[in-house]
């Protein structure tokens, strides 16, 4: 009896002979020139999908292409990105979440150079305003064109936001004397929405601080867990008990909506507690695969406003309706110039 014929032992596969060179196959066994790349690029921690920024110097007027990192929160987008995303949130939660003071240091004082700017375009308003009152549209168009020199340089000059609304010249459609459809965001408020106490909020991140007996001060943290509702009893591994009456409908859109439902609940907390609330939480599917999140909040807020504020809040999250079709393929929406948003397709649109 041979070795190869002995019970349990098989003789070794015979290793495949390589393609022939020029071959389509050996041209695929090659790595292709991208991924060498991209692994390059991940070894040294560097973006594997820089956006490309164009970058115009108001001074020289030289304008340049420079490359920013993609900022991704996901390995599967961009791993250098995400793990440099991690560990910035893990050093902001280290350093950041026993603080007693702000972060934010407040804007620096202005110059005499950037006031003197913010006045001559307070002056060249109040001359634009009276030579359109007295109809003089050839001064107006010069004043104008000093308008929007004066904001560049408030611009060059390093100065953020606007101090006005943008003037148009030529013959821009958002003139002064545009009688176009403005877009008006209605605000009306649901009738079965608890309602929530409205508060400006400070700048300030800090929660409550307590005092003992013993004059010790503590501030303590909570933790909160955000829960979407059943939609019908389910089996060990997830599916429906009874298809006929889980709601797949609402099923599907909080899962869609979730990331609204989440941004949303956070701006009613802060609004309603009148404080910058901070947190640190992550996203996970149930066994039921319905959504629900975790959360460390800085400091304490009463349970009874966290339920209100939830109440709340999954009411004014939008769910469209989907049992009528609104357009086809011969009938896609137009977007509005006017009123920057899509509208019907009407014949006099056309």
């Amino acid at each position: 009896m041979t070795a190869a014929t002995l019970p349990g032992l098989e003789p070794a596969p015979t290793p495949a002979a390589p393609p022939r060179p020029g071959s389509r196959a050996a041209r695929m066994a090659l790595p292709r020139s991208v991924d060498v790349l991209k692994e390059i690029a991940a070894e040294y921690g560097v973006c594997v999908r820089p956006l490309a920024m164009r970058r115009t110097d108001l001074n020289t007027g030289l304008t340049e292409v420079i490359d920013l990192p993609c900022g991704a929160t996901r390995e599967d987008k961009c791993a250098p990105c995400a793990k440099k995303n991690r560990r910035l949130r893990q050093a902001q939660i280290r350093e950041g979440w026993h603080r007693d003071d702000e972060p934010l240091p407040p804007p620096d004082p202005a110059t005499e150079e950037q006031k003197a700017l913010i006045l001559l375009r307070g002056h060249l308003e109040f001359s634009r305003d009276e030579a359109s009152r007295a109809s003089q549209w050839d001064q107006v168009e010069d004043l104008d064109e000093a308008i929007r020199e004066v904001e560049e340089a408030i611009a060059a000059e390093g100065l953020r936001g606007r101090i006005a609304p943008p003037r148009s010249t030529g013959d821009d459609d958002q003139a002064d004397d545009d009688t176009g459809r403005r877009r008006k965001r209605s605000t009306r408020r649901r009738q079965d929405a608890p309602d929530l106490p409205r508060r400006k909020v400070e700048r300030r991140t800090v929660g409550k601080t307590y005092t003992a007996p013993d004059g010790t001060t503590y501030r303590p943290s909570m933790w909160l867990t955000l829960t979407l509702d059943s939609y019908g009893p389910v089996r060990p591994d997830g599916t429906p008990l009874n298809p006929d009456r889980y709601d797949y409908r609402r099923a599907a859109w909080d899962a869609v909506h979730f990331p609204r439902l989440l941004d949303r609940f956070w701006q009613n907390l802060r609004r309603c507690e009148g404080w910058n609330v901070q947190y640190a939480g992550c996203v996970e599917p149930q066994r039921r695969l319905a959504p629900h999140a975790h959360f460390a909040i800085r400091g304490t807020i009463p349970r009874d406003v966290l339920r209100t504020v939830a109440a709340a809040t999954y009411h004014q999250v939008w769910w469209p309706a989907v049992d009528v079709q609104r357009y086809t393929l011969d009938r896609l929406p137009v977007w509005d110039e006017q009123t920057s948003a899509w509208v019907d397709p009407t014949p006099a649109r056309r």
